[in-house]
């Protein structure tokens, strides 16, 4: 192929990656068919890495696999293991080995596209997270996120792995930089994420609940009330600990209270935290002591 062939195949390749980046994200979150979505989004993903092997470093297209292999394994993998693992619980152990894989390819990608925008940001982020995290601008919040969700999914799977276990501290550091930069982007999202991870952590028990609740209180307020998963994130982080079933059984009905057809540009996510409360809420009695 001549120069000019290679220029115009390169510059087809970053207008798809922005493509990918800016539109097939927001057409996946507004579908209504979880089935439909799941059979979809594979063929997504290796389109995206068909054109990362022609670009390697295209930070657009870094994003789309990084928060595409993240989503995929948070609604198409990790949770139907769940909802098997009574059942079937060495299917489901292999089903969970498999979402760990797509999270740390999922990190992986979000690190590598972050170290296209700052170069030398991955060995810094080995070293010294806090410092590393101070090399992000407001326009890599997003691309945080997903580097910190991917990594932080892929830790609350490995509770045995103490190598990934380490790595919670970073992965804070992440998700704190985030959301320092951009607090209310994607209705709250980050505060949903540090949920998860602060009720996780180590610590100081009054500090930690202090913290999710704070974090909670927030996406409610950003999201207008209207995030299905941080009412069952919460749920999950706070209510089975304290053995509050009251709470438990009234924030998974908040979220399925919420019509999912009034918020078009988050209707995937919805409907999947919506399946999650109906499986826990089928499984109150076996959370809960009397």
């Amino acid at each position: 192929m001549s120069l000019t062939g290679c220029s115009v195949k390169q510059f087809a390749i970053k207008e798809i990656a922005s493509s990918l980046a800016e539109g097939s994200g927001s057409a996946f979150a507004q579908e209504a068919d979880i089935e439909f979505a799941g059979e979809a989004i594979p063929f997504s993903l290796k389109l995206v890495e068909s054109l990362l092997a022609a670009q390697p470093d295209n930070a657009d297209l870094l994003m789309a696999a990084s928060s595409g292999f993240t989503q995929y394994a948070k609604g198409w993998v990790e949770q139907p293991a769940n909802f098997i693992e009574d059942e079937d619980f060495f299917a489901a152990q292999t089903q969970y080995e498999r979402a760990v894989r797509f999270y740390l390819r999922a990190y992986t990608y979000g690190l590598r596209g972050l170290e296209a925008r700052h170069p030398g940001f991955t060995a810094e982020f080995r070293n010294d997270p806090a410092a590393a995290v101070a090399m992000l601008e407001v326009a890599d919040a997003e691309l945080a996120y997903w580097t910190a969700a991917g990594l932080g999914s892929a830790i609350s799977l490995s509770r045995t792995n103490p190598e990934l276990l380490a790595q919670l501290p970073a992965v804070e550091a992440l998700a704190e930089r985030a959301l320092a930069m951009q607090p209310e982007w994607n209705l709250g999202a980050i505060h949903e994420l540090l949920i998860t991870l602060k009720a996780a952590g180590t610590g100081d028990p009054d500090g930690i609940r202090r913290d999710v609740r704070m974090h909670y209180e927030a996406a409610m307020r950003i999201s207008g009330g209207a995030s299905a998963s941080a009412h069952v994130n919460f749920a999950e982080a706070t209510s089975i600990q304290d053995q509050d079933r009251g709470q438990f059984e009234a924030l998974l009905n908040r979220a399925l209270a919420i019509e999912a057809d009034q918020y078009p540009d988050n209707r995937l996510a919805i409907l999947i935290s919506q399946q999650r409360a109906k499986w826990l809420l089928d499984r109150v009695d076996d959370l809960f002591l009397e």
